[in-house]
């Protein structure tokens, strides 16, 4: 856990920014208009929920013993099994629950409502996770396991757990950070053919998962977290841990003409393309994929998976032979230092892909503060699809 000087430092950096934003300097709106068409982290067991300590919180999301059992989706039939687990879900709603969680598919204003931010600076809509009972919660998360492969759908638990971590140490004021801030809402109803999105997260953590026929996307979706190494039931945590490993391993695999070529700076950056960036381009920055020998495109890849692979195995294989096919006009980007445990950012961007990670200073490690984006330039939200 953080240290009291770290967790006052977040506490004032967070209330300067509630202070601005609510002010009116918030990070600049979604675009409200349809999206153009064209123009890992190591799996760890879900854990156990931990005796409440004073200390220490409680495990997220916890979910029972009946959550999230259904069988690994086989080839051809993902989508449907979406769609059973989210009309599931939405059965087990009141009228006044099912308000808050259904959107038209064409609320581009609800499409674009997420953020890196904690409630408090930035207020989600949907249903609220802290306000679902444990059938209700027990859905969302079979809704989330289908949806996603084992190691996305860990993910989500390590990220929620991780929060209620930051909750015992930074929380306080108007901030409020602990899994019952995650927010769970549908646009459009549930079909095996008609478009349709789940949207899923909270501080930190955003995934929308659009639908259309027999595919599936999870462009947009920011994922990271704060804390992503921590300790909790005396079990350590380690989120990330694939595509930080993976892309040390890239930047270190180069030769020096290379690096000249991949590196455009010596500190850490900004997501480039993060919340509030829907449709906004940028040239390509890095070396060229084409450039670089076969082993070092494959290490190129195994990056990109740690990111595509939080989506179910059906769906990202298929994302994955997509990508393969515009590798060569693919770019690698780095910015910061080169030695391994270092807090630096690297962008990759392709005609079909852009993964970025960025360590935050924030709360003091900035290798234990990620904020890290996941797009697609020709498809965010399901474009090309619908």
């Amino acid at each position: 856990m953080m240290s009291t000087n770290n967790a006052i430092h977040t506490r004032l950096i967070y209330g300067i920014l509630a202070t601005v934003l609510l002010a009116g300097c918030s990070t600049p709106a979604a675009p409200t208009a349809k999206p153009a068409a064209p123009v890992s982290q190591s799996a760890q067991p879900t854990i156990a929920p931990a005796a409440p300590q004073q200390t220490q919180p409680t495990t997220a999301p916890a979910p029972s013993a009946n959550a999230a059992t259904a069988a690994p989706a086989s080839a051809g039939d993902t989508t449907p099994k979406i769609v059973a687990a989210a009309q599931a879900f939405l059965t087990t709603l009141n009228d006044a629950q099912r308000s808050k969680v259904q959107f038209d598919f064409n609320n581009n204003t609800q499409r674009a409502k997420w953020s890196n931010f904690p409630t408090g600076i930035f207020q989600r809509a949907g249903v609220r996770w802290g306000d679902l009972n444990q059938a209700q919660r027990d859905a969302v998360m079979t809704m989330l396991k289908v949806s996603l492969s084992d190691k996305g759908y860990q993910q989500v638990i390590d990220v929620m757990t991780g929060d209620e971590v930051l909750k015992s140490t930074d929380g306080g004021g108007n901030l409020v950070f602990g899994q019952n801030e995650y927010y769970v809402s549908i646009l459009g109803a549930p079909s095996a053919t008609a478009p349709w999105m789940w949207q899923f997260g909270g501080h930190h953590f955003a995934l929308n998962a659009t639908i259309v026929g027999g595919n599936v996307t999870l462009a947009p979706s920011l994922t990271g977290g704060q804390p992503v190494k921590y300790t909790i039931g005396g079990k350590a945590v380690q989120t990330v841990v694939a595509e930080t490993e993976k892309s040390f391993q890239l930047i270190n695999a180069l030769n020096a003409e290379q690096q000249k070529k991949a590196i455009i700076g010596s500190r850490v950056i900004d997501l480039v393309l993060g919340p509030g960036q829907d449709g906004k381009k940028i040239n390509p920055q890095g070396i060229k994929a084409s450039e670089l020998s076969a082993d070092q495109q494959n290490l190129l890849l195994e990056l990109l998976n740690t990111r595509v692979g939080l989506l179910n195995e059906e769906d990202a294989a298929l994302k994955m032979a997509e990508i393969r096919t515009g590798l060569n006009d693919t770019y690698f980007a780095w910015s910061g230092p080169t030695a391994v445990g270092s807090a630096s950012y690297f962008r990759i961007q392709g005609p079909t892909v852009i993964m970025e990670y960025s360590p935050q200073s924030m709360g003091g490690d900035a290798t234990n503060h990620i904020h890290s984006m996941y797009r697609d330039p020709q498809n965010d939200y399901g474009a090309k699809w619908r």
